[in-house]
């Protein structure tokens, strides 16, 4: 029996609190996303066991109802007309969602959403930064050579100019023009200013710009990250203001004109001096706590110092340093600095083991490397800030490392190296600062690895929830009996592939010839419109799952099949060119919606010739329907295929 659309919606608005409970409506290939005020006033089991809905979860602040491929769009149109929403798409949710968040979690997303494009340029620098500086450490003739100093200008360019991407990517997260971030991002790094890590080491080289009421420090933001955020946020209100209120035929001049000097007049007269007068009163608060006993003030100092990287204001402790090392030989804050470096390297090597998720793990290792080697910004933006639990169980192996290094008497001859390459500074205590980094790291990593949980599995797994009375009415509805269920269970069984599958891999279904999306012979999947993937020219009649997941719809005919993976892939296989008008003759499907499946397990046989004998191309539309969701989306392979090989990845 077809599924009542309206009956469907109006039980499922009913039972998410109705219009007063909801803030925004959309849907994608399967499934039906809300916004709700509050998701607790919702109960999820009536919720599941409303007829049509395969499965409820909910992820980043959205409640996802499972329908299938082919009916969610038509509980979508009547649940529109019963709450009179309007229609949203996919961004609109998700950006409903995010304005639903506290304010932290705001805060730590525009983070996470800001270095999440640059971290390539970033985990490479940092990598490249340790290891050229270890280099040089274990051989000081290579330190004096022209090729080290060319391989440390290359390695240290993202580094030393990261204000500047920071500046262009906060541009595109706020709304601002790209180009006028990356100019006051440029102008707060200027040739002409005095280095803020040179201003940091010798005062008195600072000079002053006297305008109106302000004196303008001449000195650059290297090293600086909140303040260069802040500056661009604000840039960018400023920016879209004046677009609304100067006409238009001057606005393409005035705007830009007034956007950048406002930004710049505000950036360096009250931002900035705003974050030196907190680094000021940071280094006086730090100086009084490394006085005290026990090693308390080292703890407190390990635990903040990781927040410090974040603001983008650690470089002052060089003073510190500096100091420490003119008035007794010995730098006794480099238990702090150590120890938090290599907890940060341990939390994300944790996250490396314990996640599943393939560009997690390919940030992860690259970016704990470079903080072992003493560069700590791609793992904390890359890794351990986003996931927030890494950066919290970091920091409470930072604090035990340093109140330990401190108590045993771990010292530096020198300052600015870290890490691994920091047993070449500390050659009166290698002992004890063997045992300061296995104490920190150790922790981070036992803590990171219990209490860190990789947020995609519970929204990966919940599609896995389908209701086994799902299940029995698609069998239903596809007029299967008792006998034919168990056979085709059987059928369904056989694994054509028996490699196990990759998270954010997909694998090609049918053996043939892979073949660029654009040359499907059917306007609407070449232009993509259903989404990006690939065609296949099948040489043998079977269909095999291309990854671990969910069957999330079996068209009434047989000729697609629709699938729900991890990281909420969405996936069509649609066999054949208008071949739903063989009415199912041709077609035999060995599972039904509902149905859990590994790579590799026959889904579906079809008969090549009874295809091409209709009059139709047997290609084979492949694609992920979601592929929008993904940036890092890509085809692996195209040409002569067998089932199993890798085609695709996000």
């Amino acid at each position: 029996m077809a599924l009542d659309y309206a009956k469907c919606a109006k039980e499922i608005y009913e039972c998410v609190g109705k219009r007063e409970n909801l803030v925004s409506a959309a849907h994608c290939a399967t499934r039906l996303r809300l916004v709700t005020v509050d998701n607790k006033k919702v109960d999820i089991k009536v919720l599941e066991n409303i007829e049509g809905v395969k499965g409820v979860f909910e992820s980043n602040g959205q409640l996802q109802l499972i329908i299938g491929t082919g009916t969610v769009n038509k509980v979508y149109d009547e649940f529109l007309k019963v709450s009179g929403m309007a229609a949203a798409t996919k961004d609109d949710v998700k950006a409903a969602a995010a304005a639903k968040q506290p304010l932290p979690k705001k805060m730590i997303k525009a983070l996470g959403d800001v270095f999440v494009p640059i971290l390539p340029a970033i985990v490479a620098a940092g990598l490249m930064m340790g290891l050229v500086e270890a280099l040089g450490q274990f051989f000081p003739s290579f330190a004096g050579s022209d090729i080290y100093s060319w391989m440390d200008l290359v390695a240290n360019t993202a580094i030393v100019y990261l204000p500047v991407l920071v500046a262009v990517s906060a541009a595109r997260v706020f709304g601002g023009n790209i180009f006028l971030g990356g100019t006051i991002g440029l102008l707060l790094m200027h040739m002409n200013l005095l280095s803020a890590w040179t201003a940091a080491s010798d005062p008195s080289q600072i000079q002053y710009w006297h305008i109106l009421c302000f004196n303008i420090r001449q000195v650059n933001y290297q090293g600086h990250i909140i303040p260069i955020i802040i500056a661009i946020w604000l840039m960018c209100q400023i920016e879209k203001k004046l677009h609304k209120i100067v006409p238009e035929m001057i606005d393409l001049f005035v705007t830009p004109l007034v956007t950048v000097f406002a930004t710049a007049f505000l950036a360096m007269t009250i931002i900035g001096p705003v974050f030196i007068v907190v680094e000021d009163n940071i280094l006086a608060i730090v100086k009084a706590l490394l006085s005290l006993p026990l090693g308390i003030g080292s703890f407190v100092c390990g635990a903040i110092y990781p927040l410090t990287v974040v603001c983008g204001i650690h470089h002052m402790f060089n003073v510190l340093e500096a100091g420490m090392i003119a008035e007794s030989g010995r730098n006794i804050w480099l238990p702090v600095s150590c120890s938090a470096n290599f907890a940060m390297c341990m939390s994300c090597v944790a996250v490396f083991v314990k996640a599943k998720n393939v560009k997690t793990k390919s940030l992860a290792l690259p970016a704990g490397l470079s903080a072992s080697l003493g560069i700590t910004e791609p793992a904390i933006f890359g890794i351990n800030l986003r996931f927030v639990k890494p950066l919290v169980c970091g920091m409470v192996g930072a604090a035990f490392g340093a109140a330990v290094g401190s108590l045993i008497g771990v010292y530096g001859s020198s300052y600015g190296v870290t890490g691994i390459p920091g047993f070449l500074i500390t050659t009166g205590c290698t002992v004890q600062y063997t045992i300061m980094l296995l104490i920190a790291g150790s922790i981070a990593f036992i803590l990171t690895f219990i209490l860190w949980k990789e947020e995609t599995d519970e929204a990966a797994a919940a599609p896995m929830n389908a209701t086994a009375a799902g299940a029995a009415e698609s069998r239903a509805a596809m007029g299967t009996d008792s006998a034919a269920a168990d056979t085709a269970e059987a059928a369904a069984e056989e694994l054509l592939s028996a490699a196990p599958a990759e998270q954010g891999k997909i694998y090609v279904p049918i053996e043939g010839n892979v073949i660029p999306r654009e040359e499907i012979p059917d306007e609407t999947f070449a232009a993509g419109v259903l989404g990006d993937g690939v065609g296949i020219d099948p040489a043998k009649g079977i269909l095999a799952a291309p990854c671990d997941g969910e069957i999330s719809t079996v068209a009434e005919t047989g000729h697609a099949i629709g699938i729900s993976a991890a990281d909420d892939m969405e996936i069509l296989i649609h066999v054949g060119v208008d071949t739903v008008k063989m009415n199912g003759d041709g077609f035999k499907v060995f599972v039904a919606e509902g149905d859990k499946v590994q790579k590799g397990q026959k889904l579906m046989e079809f008969d090549i010739e009874k295809i091409r004998a209709a009059g139709f191309s047997p290609v084979t539309a492949f694609l992920l329907t979601n592929s929008d969701d993904y940036d890092t989306f890509r085809v692996l392979k195209t040409g002569e295929a067998s089932i199993g090989d890798e085609v695709m990845s996000i």
